[in-house]
């Protein structure tokens, strides 16, 4: 097999997974015109059209849906084949790892450097946003997700539970007075939180947890950003502990409310035993168990 035609495959696969050219493009690292004109090619070569355009990206045809288990065969042997080569000298290629955006800011990350400095030999994607990518789906290699998975060829299991409190700062309570209790959170105070129809997931409804009918009216898709603007001084919002114990300008508020959620580790069936995921999964199981005071603080 030459190597545009290995190419031309990755990119079938990256839009089979990802469902958008753009976003295949960017885990490709090339641009969509070429994903596009690698599309065509393989179109051209194989003699049938393996996607239809629709308004929210590119869908499998049925050739394209007999194809893709036959290209995903190909990319699972040829990363048993780069692991085994690699075994001498540990795993190598690459990982990618998709994580809430707070877990992976405040945990993961300060944490990596010890990660990559054992395993140079990988390249590591830490995908942290509002939104997972999918292990069933190929679109990453592992996901710490906020519920288990349902359906699909994966492999799930419970990473920790974390724990989750009201936190705002000492200069807005003095400004807008401490509530004694949750039904006073809607009387006088403004409240921060996610943005409901940009919600990635149930899990995030804190607010109405606390007491019915609570609206944030200071509102982002980002944990850091909510994190910040409470911190600035916006307003009373739900944090988890790991991120509002850490800043000495937040103090609890109602902290006999507490919300408790969970972390699943998800990979897919295929691949859990790689040893990059294997490596990982081990090194973030021994990282959440040093930081079990910190997701569940007494």
């Amino acid at each position: 097999m030459q190597s545009n035609d290995w190419n031309d495959f990755q990119a079938f696969l990256a839009v089979a997974r990802s469902g958008q050219l753009a976003r295949a493009a960017s885990a490709l690292g090339v641009d969509a015109t070429t994903v596009g004109r690698r599309l065509r090619r393989l179109e051209t070569r194989t003699g049938v059209t393996l996607f239809e355009q629709t308004r929210e990206g590119q869908v499998l045809t049925e050739a394209g849906e007999a194809m893709l288990a036959e290209v995903e065969a190909m990319a699972q042997a040829a990363s048993r084949i780069a692991e085994h080569a690699a075994s001498g000298s540990g795993p190598a290629g690459l990982l990618r790892i998709s994580l809430s955006e707070g877990f992976a800011s405040w945990i993961v990350a300060p944490a990596l450097r010890g990660f990559v400095e054992a395993y140079p030999r990988l390249i590591v994607d830490l995908v942290a946003s509002s939104g997972f990518l999918s292990p069933s789906k190929r679109e990453a290699d592992l996901a710490v997700t906020l519920s288990r998975p349902r359906a699909g060829p994966v492999i799930a299991g419970k990473l920790s539970d974390y724990t989750l409190r009201l936190y705002a700062t000492r200069g807005y309570l003095a400004q807008r007075g401490l509530p004694g209790k949750p039904q006073e959170l809607a009387r006088g105070h403004r409240l921060v939180g996610y943005i409901p129809d940009l919600l990635y997931a149930p899990e995030l409804r804190y607010l109405a947890e606390i007491e019915p009918d609570l609206s944030a009216t200071v509102r982002s898709s980002s944990i850091n950003a909510q994190h910040r603007m409470i911190a600035a001084g916006a307003g009373i919002g739900v944090l988890p502990c790991f991120i509002g114990d850490a800043d000495k300008w937040l103090v609890p508020v109602l902290p006999e409310q507490r919300i408790t959620r969970s972390f699943w580790l998800v990979t897919h069936k295929d691949t859990h035993n790689l040893a990059r995921v294997r490596a990982f999964k081990d090194w973030l199981t021994a990282l959440v168990a040093r930081e079990r005071g910190r997701l569940l603080p007494r």
